[in-house]
C-alpha cells in the first residue's frame, strides 16, 4: 500500500508539474502565433511605406513569418523541459531526411531566392517561360504566379524558372512589329509598297525613328512577299499588329492588288 500511495503521489506531482508546463506552452504557442500575425502584418505595411519592390514583399513577409514561428516552437519546447541539445540533434537528423525527400521543394526555394536577386523579371512583367506566357502577379517562396490574357492562373515552380530560358516582353519600352504581306505575281510592287507606306505613315502609334522598313523579301511559290518592320511603344504592339493587318487586307483590293493563296496548277497531257 505504501508503494501504491507513493506511486500515486509521484504521478500526481508529475501530472501537476507537466500539466502546468503543457498548459503554459499551449498558451504561449497560441499567444505567440497571434503576435507573429500582428508583427507580420506590421512588417508588410512597413514595406509598403518604404516602397520595397513588389516582387520582394510577399517573399520577405513569408520568410519573416517562418523564422518567427521556428523561434516560437523552439521556445515552447524549452518551456516543456525538453533538453535543447537532444532536440537539436533530432531536428538535424529529421531535417536531413526531410531535405532529401523534399529536394525538389528546396530547389524551388533556392530558385525563388535567385529570381529575387538576379531579377530576370518583376511583378507586372509579361513573360514567356516553361511553355507558358502571362503577366507576373506574384513571386512566392516556391512558385511564381502568372495570369494569362484570358484570365487563367498559371503556377510555375521557381526551380525550373530560375534555370530555364525566360522571354521578358516588358523589359524594353519599344518593340518591333514584323509583317509579311503577299501580292500576286504580275501585280504592281511599287503600288503595293505605296499603299503600305501610306498606311504606316497614317498610324500615329508607329514611330518615325527607327524608320519603317519596307522591302520585297521573297519570290515565294504563290506570292511575292513584302516584309514590313515598324517600331512602336511596347503597349501599342498588338494594336499596331492587328490594325495594320486589317487595313492592308482592305486597301489592297481597292488598289487593284490581289492577295494570293496557295494553289497548284495541274497540266494533264494526253
Amino acid at each position: 500500500m505504501d508503494y501504491l500511495q507513493q506511486g500515486s503521489e509521484w504521478l500526481t506531482e508529475m501530472a501537476v508539474l507537466y500539466g502546468i508546463k503543457l498548459i503554459s506552452a499551449v498558451i504561449t504557442l497560441l499567444v505567440g502565433l497571434w503576435i507573429i500575425n500582428v508583427i507580420s502584418n506590421a512588417f508588410s505595411r512597413l514595406m509598403d511605406r518604404k516602397n520595397v519592390d513588389v516582387s520582394l514583399r510577399g517573399f520577405l513577409k513569408s520568410m519573416f513569418s517562418i523564422v518567427l514561428k521556428i523561434l516560437l516552437v523552439v521556445s515552447v519546447i524549452g518551456m516543456m523541459g525538453i533538453q535543447m541539445t537532444s532536440f537539436i540533434a533530432i531536428l538535424g537528423a529529421a531535417g536531413l531526411a526531410i531535405g532529401m525527400a523534399l529536394s525538389g521543394t528546396l530547389q524551388n526555394f533556392a530558385g525563388g531566392v535567385i529570381i529575387l536577386i538576379i531579377k530576370p523579371f518583376n511583378v507586372g512583367d509579361y513573360i514567356e517561360a516553361q511553355g507558358y506566357a502571362g503577366s507576373v502577379r506574384e513571386i512566392q517562396i516556391f512558385n511564381t504566379i502568372l495570369k494569362t490574357p484570358d484570365n487563367v492562373t498559371i503556377i510555375i515552380p521557381n526551380g525550373g524558372l530560375s534555370t530555364g530560358s525566360v522571354k521578358n516582353y516588358s523589359t524594353e519600352a519599344r518593340r518591333r512589329v514584323d509583317f509579311v504581306f503577299g501580292v500576286a505575281y504580275g501585280d504592281d510592287y511599287d503600288q503595293a509598297k505605296s499603299v503600305i507606306t501610306r498606311l504606316v505613315g497614317a498610324d500615329s502609334r508607329i514611330l518615325k525613328d527607327p524608320a519603317p522598313f519596307i522591302v520585297l523579301s521573297e519570290l515565294a511559290d504563290s506570292s511575292v512577299n513584302i516584309t514590313v518592320r515598324v517600331w512602336s511603344e511596347a503597349t501599342d504592339y498588338w494594336g499596331v499588329k492587328f490594325d495594320l493587318t486589317e487595313q492592308v487586307y482592305k486597301e489592297f483590293p481597292k488598289a487593284g492588288l490581289n492577295i494570293p493563296f496557295p494553289q497548284m496548277d495541274v497540266h494533264v497531257q494526253k
